[in-house]
């Protein structure tokens, strides 16, 4: 590519929150929400088009707030030709929100770079799920690969072999084995009880157990992320919720560690699959490198109750928690996306803000 500035950048595009890292030394962490102002008064308000992230989610009464990915995906991308409208919609939306993590990694002058980006999406994302990701990414960016989001994870630890990436999002919980070469589909497992699922479960049980009190699901996530559990030797935990506009303090231990419960069994059943499946001279190794990461893996207890399961069925097995959940994915595509040869990555069309130097 001649002279010509270039700019790596891994992109972890996710339900809940969209995080980049790129190798001029940027990282970023943007909640995945796009607000734009209801009407005039709004504008006038906020002196802005659109909102992003945070500012987004505290003006959400002055803006129609969209999240464009859901399960992990881009929304409409299995349905596009039935729902050309919605989709055309996401896809723009999303394009919003990318833009404004590459100006935050440009300082505002994409025009100065040849873009590089890995993309991650669900380990079994369809191939319009992947090619939505592209979509949004053309005139954006000049180069890109879609990767999946467990292998980005797994990259960035060098852990390519005998080892097995438990990825918990909003979405989605992908699990990914590694064995030396790309993974492939039969290496891979994506379950839908992930973390909107959580918040779900707990928004019933805490309508059921507390039917006066009101809240959003919003403010459920917010503590969900900060005080999932699933041990039950945790200390009470109360969640103080307006009741009749009076601010109270309840009583929510149980309902968060049973709604927290309630993805264990299905990524039980993914690890016990994978390594029942794999070869059973490694299978040992492979127990011994289970890693845990996206925001859900911080739910406490979480590690000790799969490594239980995991004696009870494969005999023995441990499981280790990131400690970097929040831009593990986007470390791990940027290295990936540093290693990779041009040619390896997708030449985006309708490119117009430079010219490529080769």
């Amino acid at each position: 590519m001649g002279d010509t500035r270039i700019l790596n950048i891994g992109v972890d595009f996710g339900t809940s929150v969209s995080v980049i890292a790129c190798d001029n030394g940027v990282r970023a962490c943007v909640p995945s929400y796009v607000g734009f102002p209801k009407d005039m008064i709004a504008r006038k308000l906020l002196g802005k088009e659109v909102l992003f992230g945070d500012e987004a989610i505290k003006h959400r009464l002055s803006c129609n707030i969209f999240r464009p990915l859901e399960l992990g995906v881009l929304k409409h991308s299995d349905q596009a030709q039935e729902n050309p409208g919605g989709y055309k919609q996401t896809v723009d939306v999303a394009k919003k929100l990318l833009e404004h993590l590459i100006d935050i990694a440009t300082q505002g002058r994409p025009e100065d770079y040849v873009i590089r980006a890995v993309i991650g999406a669900p380990a079994l994302a369809s191939e319009n799920n992947k090619q939505a990701l592209l979509d949004i990414a053309e005139g954006i960016v000049d180069f890109a690969q879609v990767a999946s989001e467990p292998f980005t994870v797994a990259y960035g630890l060098n852990l390519l072999s005998n080892g097995l990436v438990i990825d918990i999002g909003a979405g989605t919980v992908d699990l990914c084995r590694l064995q030396g070469v790309f993974p492939t589909r039969d290496d891979q497992i994506t379950t839908y009880k992930a973390g909107d699922y959580i918040d779900n479960v707990f928004f019933d049980l805490i309508e059921a157990k507390y039917p006066d009190a009101n809240y959003t699901l919003n403010m459920l996530k917010q503590f969900k992320d900060e005080h999932g559990i699933i041990s039950s030797n945790a200390e009470k935990l109360y969640l103080t919720l307006p009741i009749q506009g009076k601010p109270t303090a309840l009583d929510v231990t149980d309902e968060i560690r049973q709604a927290c419960r309630t993805i264990v069994p299905e990524i039980a059943e993914g690890i016990k699959y994978l390594v029942s499946t794999y070869d059973p001279e490694f299978q040992a190794v492979l127990k011994e490198n289970i890693i845990l990461a996206g925001g859900g893996s911080q739910i406490v207890g979480l590690s000790e109750e799969l490594e239980k399961y995991m004696q009870e069925t494969l005999g023995y097995g441990s499981v280790k928690r990131i400690t970097d959940p929040v831009y593990a994915g986007a470390n791990g595509a940027l290295l990936y996306c540093k290693d990779l040869p041009d040619e390896e990555l997708t030449a985006l069309k309708n490119v117009t803000h430079k010219n490529l130097q080769h």
